[in-house]
């Protein structure tokens, strides 16, 4: 679907109680594989069996440390944040795996993520609302909705930093071949903002 307007769906908003279940769920799953033991059960609420993208992202001392997610996924949310949550510690090529002594100084935030949403044109995007994902050939890069308000980016610099991280030149967005998509993301955290 093509938009010049963004659709009215909103991102998936878990209650206080199942935020604090999944922050708590997303640092055992973490803890319990450094410390090689088995991971305590999962969160139960029925609120969090939604399928639903979501990405995991790690900080220490307020750089980043990690950052893994999927964009759409066809299993419970709980599960997309379990798996998530590893790969954000232990399989992010752009650092070390995550070791024991570093765990308590990260700091866990998590991205739940409404469905993509093909982009007719760029008006569209609000910043501090919207993501954006590129695909152009072999080529896909995907920022976070608070990422630009992070680094106080205006449209035109999220849209170049987007192609930066796709690994694509300046301005490959307009090209022809290139595919530009929004999404919108629930957004929480350790020390309780969202």
């Amino acid at each position: 679907m093509n938009i010049d307007a963004v659709s009215n769906e909103r991102p998936f908003m878990p209650s206080t109680e199942d935020k604090a279940a999944l922050l708590a769920w997303a640092r055992e799953s973490i803890a319990a594989r450094l410390e090689k033991r088995k991971v305590a059960p999962a969160p139960t609420s029925p609120a969090l069996k939604k399928d639903a993208g979501a990405f995991v992202t790690l900080s220490k001392g307020g750089s980043l440390r990690g950052c893994i997610g999927r964009i759409s996924t066809k299993g419970p949310l709980v599960e997309t944040i379990h798996e998530m949550a590893m790969a954000a510690a232990f399989e992010d090529p752009r650092f070390s795996p995550l070791s024991a002594q570093e765990l308590p100084d990260v700091d866990i935030e998590i991205t739940i993520l409404t469905p993509l949403v093909k982009l007719a044109s760029v008006d569209a995007i609000e910043i501090g609302r919207h993501g954006l994902y590129l695909v152009k050939g072999w080529h896909s890069g995907l920022l976070l909705p608070q990422v630009p308000t992070e680094y106080g980016w205006d449209r035109a610099t999220f849209l170049e930093q987007l192609c930066y991280k796709a690994g694509l030149p300046q301005g490959a967005w307009r090209e022809p071949d290139a595919e530009l998509f929004c999404f919108e993301g629930a957004v929480f955290n350790e020390k309780g903002k969202t």
